[in-house]
């Protein structure tokens, strides 16, 4: 498990204790089974969206999130959707498929198609939805964004959270730091979370970053709160995001997160993954989110699992439709290239 040493000084909630038994409590049966169902969902796109770059269908970049699908799925059930602001980085695709977005449209813009999310301009990086600013590509550039709709909703006296979603290989550069000291500054509402999964592209977070755990360490360097999760387990992170939007909300000053996670493939498709051993990987596998978050149900008598298998193939067949869709739709006219330059 974990090497790091905890302070309760700074950290109220943290994987060394399970959050199973109060999620059970705290959620609906209906809820629990949505966020499983969502889970499933991401994995099943992401695997199948994987097979169809390899062979040749998506070009350009492809950044998978397997492995962690328990941490953006808890943080939208624990926070909502509507008043909140969105934002990620370019392993985008499960976010944009929690807040709204289509299976259909998401793979047609993977497919870079006229029907994408995006009209196909924008690909693997570049999703967006209702309350979802986009995925960025730039490494770190998204986190002015999501600290600017965190000053809209204060300046505009908005309910809502900002809420940004950044990996550990980003937090090293500069924009975050920025970011960071003008959102303690001006007691911004945003939750700036870390999704810690141990590499960058190919380096460690322990050779990127100075001080380890990064929330604990640099919290208090802007006058934050910190928190640290356990991103393979939802019920952790269900209940540490319920506790931290209801701070925000209540104390109007950000709150930076780390999540501890795992991701079982390499930074990008194209990534020959060589940085970590085959049991490095195994080991990583072992503490999979999806079958934890199942047997939990389970054992609870939430779930069969026979219904945990119809589950899994109902959203492996929405997964397969989507690709049909996209293989289907036309790719954009060269006639609409200059099209959504300028606003109307």
């Amino acid at each position: 498990m974990c090497k790091y040493v905890m302070k309760e000084r700074h950290i109220k909630y943290h994987f060394f204790k399970s959050r199973v038994e109060e999620g059970i409590k705290r959620c609906k049966k209906e809820l629990l089974l949505q966020a499983l169902q969502k889970m499933l969902l991401i994995r099943q796109f992401e695997l199948r969206a994987e097979f169809a770059y390899q062979h040749g269908k998506i070009g350009g970049f492809f950044h998978s999130y397997i492995g962690q699908e328990a941490i953006q799925t808890a943080a939208v059930y624990a926070m909502g959707v509507e008043k909140n602001w969105w934002v990620t980085s370019y392993r985008c695709h499960g976010l944009a498929l929690l807040l709204g977005a289509t299976p259909k449209e998401v793979m047609a813009e993977l497919y870079g198609k006229a029907s994408g999310n995006a009209s196909g301009r924008g690909g693997s990086m570049h999703m967006y939805a209702d309350r979802m600013l986009g995925g960025f590509g730039i490494v770190g550039g998204h986190v002015p964004v999501a600290t600017g709709a965190g000053f809209s909703l204060k300046y505009q006296k908005q309910t809502g959270v900002a809420i940004c979603f950044l990996g550990d290989g980003a937090f090293a550069q500069g924009a975050i730091h920025e970011s960071l000291n003008i959102a303690s500054l001006w007691a911004l509402p945003c939750i700036y979370i870390i999704e810690n999964n141990h590499w960058g592209m190919g380096t460690a977070s322990s050779r990127a970053l100075c001080k380890q755990p990064i929330a604990e360490h640099f919290a208090s360097a802007y006058n934050m709160n910190g928190y640290t999760l356990n991103g393979m387990d939802f019920f952790n992170c269900y209940e540490g995001f319920s506790h931290i939007f209801h701070e925000v909300c209540d104390k109007g000053h950000p709150i930076l997160v780390e999540v501890v996670t795992e991701r079982f493939r390499g930074h990008s498709i194209s990534d020959p993954g060589l940085y970590r051993s085959k049991q490095e990987l195994e080991r990583a596998k072992k503490n999979d989110p999806i079958p934890f978050f199942a047997s939990a149900l389970k054992q609870h008598n939430m779930l069969t699992d026979q219904e945990y298998a119809r589950m899994e193939e109902e959203q492996k067949e929405i997964v397969l439709a989507s690709i049909t869709y996209a293989d289907e739709s036309p790719p954009p006219q060269p006639t609409t290239l200059e099209e959504g330059v300028f606003a109307p």
